[in-house]
């Protein structure tokens, strides 16, 4: 009976956390974990190099000019260097073979519906994979290559005394085309777990000129051999009618191993073959014709270092591949035909995959640059057909230049909100959790109510010289400065003579009366008016809290109503500091009123003094004499009522002094302030 476990949730977890259980014990992979991810994309990589080490066992034969003539032989550090590589492929690959019969496979019944079920039983895993990828990952796992090299050719060499290439281009090909077709499954699979082959557009055009160069490389190396071939035919057919020499020609004296012998030098000495088979000799009319691997010859490329032979090739190949085998000149030899008909039809078909596909990586590096260009063009499009003024088009560009060199041209709501609310949340608290608490009025909020604002704040970008908000208008959002400076700027509703402004820097805010208008149970719909006007002194980035936004959080989280925030409510905010300075103000200036009023008092009161005393001496001379003719009261009495009477007429002149000289300064209104009352009643009443 098989095993089945959903592909998500559970089997991810019993994989992961599970480490005693039955998967861990019988090393069971989930296809779409991380560790069959990075185990694709490092046999993905060993897979390339495997491609690139096979077509150099076709660099193993060399042409070696020695005494006048020349021999074929096989570069034996080469080769081993060769054989070295493709070992260490081979291994890759049998460790692939290992890592499939314990991959996990989603059940073909149980796609119906979601991604499907996982079938973890050892034995269905087994015959499954011997009945679909088991053949192909075998024949591109034998070392093949190696066995035809130190094996089987030293064996042909000394049974038939002739030299052969046929059977190792056979064996490289036989091998080169599973391995090759391995290289699309993988693909699919890293793209179905990851999205994409390469996570960047770069990294993809890469990828896909790899794939060109590489075709280049073993088109290179194929005519490198092929040309060796053709050589070696040219020998062996003037070898077979070179009857004029006194030694007959024999198909080993090719071989450099026999280059000592008396038999083969007394041969080379007098014959002909290399004379006709050489492709520089013009003079020669019966010189053999190589076609399109003259140059090969001619060139002593053959012949040359490794390095120089294998540069050489390349080059030909990526320009054949380039140029669709246009600048070749073939002869009617079938082989070489056939050669030119591939290479012509391969480098058509790989160019143009080649151009489709750099186009498309390298077009999408420049896709938002491209759209940006696009909207600044209809933008200007647009202001021309309304004709704005000079001064608005500035406006309009210094913004737009501006956001591009802030977002990239990228949506950051659009992609926020594609996402699940969970992430989408956390996403949030990163980004803006630490730029909120800097706002001292945040800073004394739990994180669950932090995470609420921070779940709607938008981001907001103002340009030098913009109007956030003008006095008397509508108040939309409460704004968190980031980076930049504001001004803010009030006249107490146009009252004359008054004027007060400040800067507001990164970590104030502004538009505190929509946090008022939030707090209040019974709001209407009727957003509060501003009593400020707030310019940008400066490219400006925000936070922007919409008041529908605010107005949802006053009513889910009663702490906005505690007493603690309305001390720090009260002390940050503009507006209760302009006002709490007004008051001061103010009562300063009734103070130096009443004090200059008294002093003002004193010095009248003194002044008066001499006066009341030279009235009070005739009021006694005059008394006396009166006294004396009509016997008038005495003169205690007398001076009392007329200094009664002097303190009364200084009193009234002060009291008239004050009415015309006070002038009553306008009552300074009380800016309102949020609601925090409705549980602050039950912490011992307001703060006022």
């Amino acid at each position: 009976m098989s095993k089945k476990i959903p592909k998500f949730g559970k089997f991810r977890v019993f994989l992961e956390n599970n480490h005693a259980g039955e998967l861990w014990k019988n090393r069971i992979v989930d296809p779409g974990s991380d560790i069959s991810l990075q185990w694709n994309k490092v046999f993905l990589i060993s897979c390339l190099v495997a491609l690139f080490v096979d077509p150099l066992f076709f660099y193993l034969p060399t042409i070696v000019q020695a005494e006048g003539s020349t021999c074929m032989a096989i570069d034996l550090k080469l080769g081993i260097t060769v054989t070295c590589f493709r070992t260490i492929a081979d291994v890759f690959y049998l460790m692939h073979i290992v890592f499939k019969f314990r991959t996990a496979y989603v059940a073909p019944s149980s796609r119906v519906f979601g991604r499907g079920e996982l079938v973890v039983d050892p034995e269905l895993i087994a015959r499954r994979y011997l009945r679909t990828d088991f053949f192909v990952d075998f024949i591109a796992a034998l070392p093949l290559p190696q066995i035809m090299i130190w094996f089987i050719i030293p064996l042909i060499k000394t049974a038939q005394s002739d030299y052969t290439n046929n059977a190792l281009v056979l064996v490289v090909l036989l091998q080169y085309i599973p391995r090759f077709y391995l290289i699309f499954p993988l693909s699919s699979e890293i793209a179905k777990a990851n999205g994409v082959v390469t996570k960047t557009a770069w990294a993809g055009a890469a990828y896909n000129l790899v794939l060109y160069m590489l075709a280049s490389h073993v088109t290179g190396s194929a005519w490198y051999l092929c040309s060796i071939e053709r050589y070696a035919t040219c020998w062996k057919y003037l070898c077979e009618q070179d009857i004029e020499t006194q030694t007959r020609c024999q198909s080993s004296y090719l071989v450099c191993n026999n280059l000592e012998k008396p038999d083969r030098k007394a041969w080379a000495g007098t014959t002909r073959v290399f004379s006709k088979c050489d492709p520089n000799n013009a003079s020669d009319p019966n010189v053999f014709d190589y076609g399109m691997f003259s140059n090969a010859l001619s060139k002593q490329v053959a012949s040359a270092t490794f390095t120089e032979k294998y540069l050489y090739c390349l080059w030909w190949g990526l320009q054949n591949l380039s140029s669709y085998a246009q600048s070749t000149n073939t002869t009617t030899f079938v082989g070489e035909t056939l050669f030119a008909i591939v290479l012509a039809v391969m480098g058509l078909v790989l160019f143009a995959h080649l151009i489709g596909n750099m186009q498309t990586y390298l077009q999408s590096l420049t896709a938002r640059l491209e759209e940006w260009r696009l909207k600044r063009r209809d933008t200007e499009e647009w202001m021309s057909h309304r004709q704005l003024p000079q001064n608005l088009r500035g406006r309009v560009r210094r913004y737009v230049q501006y956001k591009w060199l802030a977002t990239h041209g990228v949506d950051e709501d659009a992609i926020l909100h594609q996402l699940p609310a969970d992430l989408r949340r956390d996403i949030q608290r990163h980004l803006c959790l630490d730029l909120v608490r800097r706002v001292p009025f945040f800073s004394q909020m739990d994180d669950q109510l932090l995470d609420a604002i921070c779940e709607r704040l938008v981001s907001s970008l103002i340009t030098q010289g913009t109007y956030v908000v003008r006095e008397g208008d509508p108040v939309t959002e409460m704004l968190f400065i980031i980076r930049g400076r504001l001004e803010s700027s009030t006249t107490d509703g146009g009252r004359s003579g008054f004027f007060n402004s400040i800067a507001l820097r990164p970590g104030d805010f502004c538009g505190e009366e929509t946090l008022a208008w939030a707090l209040v149970p019974n709001s209407n719909a009727n957003l509060p008016s501003s009593t400020r006007t707030v310019t940008a002194l400066e490219e400006v980035e925000a936070f922007a809290l919409r008041a529908e936004d605010l107005k949802f959080v006053a009513n889910q989280f009663r702490r906005l109503h505690s007493k603690k925030l309305q001390h720090t409510f009260r002390f940050y905010s503009h507006q209760w500091r302009t006002w709490a300075a007004s008051f001061i103000q103010s009562a300063w200036h009734r103070f130096k009123r009443r004090k200059m009023a008294h002093n003002l008092s004193i010095s009248e009161s003194l002044s008066s003094l001499p006066l009341l005393e030279h009235d009070e001496t005739e009021t006694t001379a005059a008394a006396a004499a009166e006294e004396e003719e009509e016997e008038i009261p005495s003169e205690p009495e007398q001076s009392v009522a007329v200094k009664r009477l002097a303190l009364r007429f200084v009193a009234n002149t002060r009291r008239g002094n004050l009415r015309v000289k006070d002038v009553q300064m306008p009552k300074l209104v009380k800016p309102q302030e949020p609601d925090f009352s409705r549980e602050g009643r039950d912490e011992g009443g307001s703060l006022f």
